[in-house]
């Protein structure tokens, strides 16, 4: 069976490899902040958004592709009711870190199964990660070690390289973290017949 990931992330791309799938990837071409700006009225809670856009995401790229599934993934990053987007610059990063400098943050993985417009199934898992007191002077000098790479997650750090520094526990699946919650998604796929059971 045919799969497409709806996505041109090298993190979602990486894990699906890995777990030995058979699969294309189409980015979707939605507006996410419209998405958002939609959702507003029903003040939906970070976990709604990032399954909102999932979703939407999916169903985007499933509408170019008959009869083929495809995998929607959304992530977002919450903070005592803020959520945070992927931030726009290195002044915006170092925000974003200063922010969640000594408290925790939930990180919220939306993923979805859509077929022809219809939604097969989706589900968000939930990470919390609390990060260490930074001083100002460290966060400067661990953006100026890591660089731009930071400006494509959320969170404005990769758990997966030297942002695993900035944090002092950990709670939750690993693959949640970095943007695609896999266990459950293979479970799914096995079960509708889409990879070997």
């Amino acid at each position: 069976m045919t799969l497409i990931l709806a996505s041109q992330s090298p993190f979602r791309r990486m894990l699906m490899e890995n777990a030995g799938l058979s699969f294309t990837m189409e980015a979707a071409r939605i507006d996410e902040r419209a998405v958002e700006t939609a959702l507003a009225a029903r003040n939906p809670s970070p976990q709604d958004v990032a399954e909102t856009l999932a979703i939407e995401k999916a169903r985007d790229v499933a509408g170019r592709h008959p009869g083929v599934l495809v995998i929607g993934s959304d992530q977002t990053l919450s903070l005592e009711g803020r959520v945070f987007h992927k931030p726009a610059d290195m002044a915006e990063a170092k925000s974003h870190l200063t922010s969640m400098s000594g408290r925790t943050h939930s990180l919220n993985c939306g993923v979805a199964l859509v077929r022809d417009g219809e939604t097969l199934w989706s589900q968000v898992s939930i990470a919390h990660l609390t990060m260490r007191p930074l001083s100002a002077s460290f966060i400067d000098r661990h953006l100026s070690r890591v660089g731009d790479k930071v400006l494509a997650s959320v969170g404005a750090y990769q758990l997966e390289g030297e942002g695993v520094q900035l944090f002092e526990r950990i709670d939750g699946d690993y693959f949640t973290i970095l943007g695609l919650p896999l266990l459950p998604l293979l479970a799914k796929l096995r079960e509708l017949g889409a990879i070997d059971a």
